[in-house]
C-alpha cells in the first residue's frame, strides 16, 4: 500500500498542472488547510530536478501569499473564521502562547516559527489578530519560508538520484523515520509548552 502511495504521488508529481497544484496546497496551508505541501513538493524535487529552483520559489512564494490571507483572517475575521481554524486543529494552546509574545519578538517568532513543525497558519492567523506590523510579517515570513524551501530544494538538488534509490529501496524506514521525526517535534514542543 505505502508503495502505491509512493508511486501515485510521483506520478502526479509529473502532470501538467503538478506546479499549480503545488502553488494552490502551499497557499492554503498557510492560512487554513491541514496538509502541508511537503509529499507533492519532495515527489517533485525527486522527479523534475530540473525544476529544482523554480519549484522552491512557487512555494516560498505562494506560502507567504498565503500567509496575508492567513493575517487578514486572523486581523479582521478572527471571530467567526480564525477562531474556527484553531479550535478545529487543536491549537488553542500554541495559538496562546504565540499571543503573548508577538509584538515584542513578533519578526523572530515569524521567522523561527515559519521553520518549525508548528503549522504555519497559526503563525499567521496570529500575526493578524495582534496587529504585527505587516511589513515586518512579509519580510520575516520570506526569509522562513525561502529557507525552508530552498533548504529542501538544495538538499534535494544535490542529493537527488542516489536520495531517490535509497528512499525506494528503504520506502518503509523512510516512512517511520519522517513520522516519528515529526511526532517527536510536536512531543518536544508541547513538553516545553
Amino acid at each position: 500500500m505505502l508503495r502505491r502511495a509512493y508511486d501515485w504521488v510521483l506520478s502526479f508529481a509529473n502532470h501538467p498542472y503538478a506546479i499549480w497544484i503545488l502553488g494552490a496546497v502551499s497557499f492554503a496551508e498557510s492560512s487554513f488547510f491541514p496538509i502541508p505541501p511537503d509529499p507533492l513538493y519532495i515527489a517533485m524535487l525527486l522527479s523534475r530536478r530540473d525544476k529544482t529552483w523554480k519549484l522552491a520559489g512557487v512555494c516560498t512564494i505562494t506560502s507567504v501569499i498565503g500567509g496575508w490571507l492567513g493575517y487578514a483572517i486572523g486581523h479582521g475575521l478572527y471571530e467567526t473564521v480564525g477562531e474556527f481554524i484553531i479550535y478545529t486543529y487543536g491549537l488553542q494552546a500554541t495559538f496562546e502562547k504565540f499571543q503573548e509574545s508577538f509584538n515584542q519578538w513578533g519578526f523572530w517568532i515569524v521567522a523561527l516559527k515559519g521553520l518549525t513543525p508548528i503549522p504555519y497558519k497559526v503563525v499567521t492567523i496570529a500575526c493578524g489578530v495582534t496587529g504585527l506590523d505587516f511589513t515586518t510579517f512579509t519580510v520575516a515570513s520570506l526569509v522562513a519560508r525561502g529557507f525552508r524551501f530552498f533548504s529542501l530544494a538544495l538538499l534535494f538538488w544535490y542529493f537527488g538520484p542516489p536520495l531517490k534509490v535509497y528512499i525506494e529501496k528503504n520506502l518503509t524506514f523512510v516512512t517511520l523515520a519522517s513520522m516519528t521525526a515529526l511526532l517527536g517535534g510536536f512531543g518536544i514542543l508541547y513538553a516545553l509548552g
